[in-house]
């Protein structure tokens, strides 16, 4: 690896690492947020929420401006715009100012993430860009882990606005280093944006979104649930149908003629939705049923952190070696065996005996998953498009989290983690059964 290519890799890994992390390191900070402006518990929710769902909402048209203005471009604009944001909500003087800042801060975020791994993208191929989605990949999915740690850390030493200042500090680190890439190609002048169809997604996916964090608290009779969701499906519907058909489309189709773009798709749908909704009953099941207090939960789950850390660059690496496939097709089996064990836990677990076992498969077959599937799904698309098939794939996953969370909290326990099992297991059959492995160091 080059210097411009370790420059490239590391933006990357920064930019999407803040906006991955502004995900959970505001929710330990919520009582102590609480406590200062007010506000009850739907308050609370949205501020959480307002982050996710301008995200879920704009991600796509952020990877289509990525590639049709230029990556590092929009990756600057997302970095500062995260960081006025970010200032926004630490000095929020009320929860509703809070509350529209975050949503400000996931309108940033929706600009990293695909910007970043775009980056990567047309930084790297062959297996040199297997280890490094890997490494990637193994960042941002410790983000999720490291938040509620360095959320809990920052609010116990000062204030929960530290949790949002903070920011500012690997923003700016980002920024040197961005500054230091080769610039963008320059835009094509033949390109125009795509308003109708930029619009109808916006609109369709954040119905959708809406109803969708709404649903666990009102269930789908309600109105302002089945509505929102009613009518962001048929825009999503009416956004394909215009993109099939727009003479500069937002979407371009044909990406769903690249067999594994299209499969990994799929597959991301049954993988996300197990790893998002497991991993989101398993936290309060050790919680409110075991009793472990929020830090324990979390330190509890470390192993998993530990082990994406050690392996996903190497997985990541050998599936650009050899092909996705193999890893796509085992990784989520082998996860799901994790949470089969993990099901079995009692009220009262010894963490060795019990709980580590599992966390320990779960945290394997999760190392094994992901590079590759990120691999599979961006191997074969065009550099031109893969700003917006970054974005895509985002989507995919974000939606199916959001659906699986809401379909099975209700669940008990062991019940809930058998189904989250066999969705993990269900992606690694649609992966063994569609994936197409690559030429040895080649694309898919």
């Amino acid at each position: 690896m080059n210097r411009g290519e370790r420059m490239a890799l590391v933006a990357a890994i920064l930019g999407a690492f803040v906006a991955f992390l502004d995900m959970s390191v505001v929710n330990v900070a919520l009582p102590a947020i609480r406590r200062s402006l007010g506000g009850g518990i739907a308050a609370q929710q949205w501020i959480v929420d307002a982050y996710l769902l301008t995200l879920s909402a704009l991600i796509l048209i952020a990877g289509s401006m990525s590639d049709l203005f230029g990556r590092k471009r929009i990756f600057v604009v997302g970095l500062l715009g995260f960081g006025v944001a970010s200032l926004l909500c630490a000095f929020a003087p009320g929860v509703t100012f809070l509350i529209v800042a975050r949503g400000l801060q996931g309108i940033a975020g929706s600009l990293l993430v695909p910007s970043s791994l775009a980056m990567i993208m047309s930084t790297f191929a062959g297996e040199a860009q297997g280890r490094a989605i890997g490494t990637w990949t193994a960042w941002t999915g410790i983000s999720f882990l490291v938040g509620p740690l360095l959320g809990g850390a920052l609010v116990d030493a000062g204030s929960w606005r530290w949790v949002f200042a903070i920011n500012v500090a690997p923003i700016a680190a980002t920024l040197a280093v961005v500054s230091r890439l080769p610039p963008d190609h320059p835009p094509d002048s033949g390109r125009r944006v795509d308003l109708r169809g930029a619009a109808l997604c916006a609109a369709g996916l954040g119905g959708v979104t809406f109803a969708l964090i709404e649903l666990p608290r009102a269930g789908w009779r309600a109105p302002g649930i089945w509505i929102p969701f009613a009518v962001g499906a048929a825009l999503l519907v009416a956004f394909v149908r215009w993109e099939r058909a727009a003479p500069d489309p937002m979407l371009d189709c044909a990406l769903f003629r690249e067999r594994n773009f299209a499969v990994g798709n799929v597959a991301t749908v049954a993988i996300y939705a197990g790893l998002s909704a497991a991993m989101f009953i398993l936290t309060l099941f050790l919680q409110q049923i075991v009793g472990y207090r929020a830090l324990s939960a979390g330190l509890s789950l470390l192993p998993v952190t530990l082990l994406m850390f050690v392996l996903a660059p190497s997985f990541g690496r050998w599936a650009g070696r050899h092909g996705p496939r193999w890893f796509m097709s085992a990784g989520p089996v082998v996860a799901g065996a994790g949470l089969a064990l993990l099901g079995r836990i009692g009220t009262h677990p010894v963490y060795v005996r019990d709980v580590l076992p599992g966390v320990l498969v779960f945290g394997l077959g999760l190392s094994a998953t992901v590079a590759p599937l990120t691999a599979a799904v961006l191997g074969g698309v065009d550099e031109r498009r893969a700003g917006v098939a970054s974005a895509v794939n985002n989507a995919v996953a974000r939606v199916a989290g959001l659906l699986a969370i809401a379909a099975v909290g209700a669940r008990p326990f062991g019940p809930a983690m058998a189904v989250m099992a066999a969705l993990l297991g269900a992606g690694g059959l649609i992966s063994a059964l569609g994936i197409r492995n690559a030429p040895r160091g080649g694309r898919p």
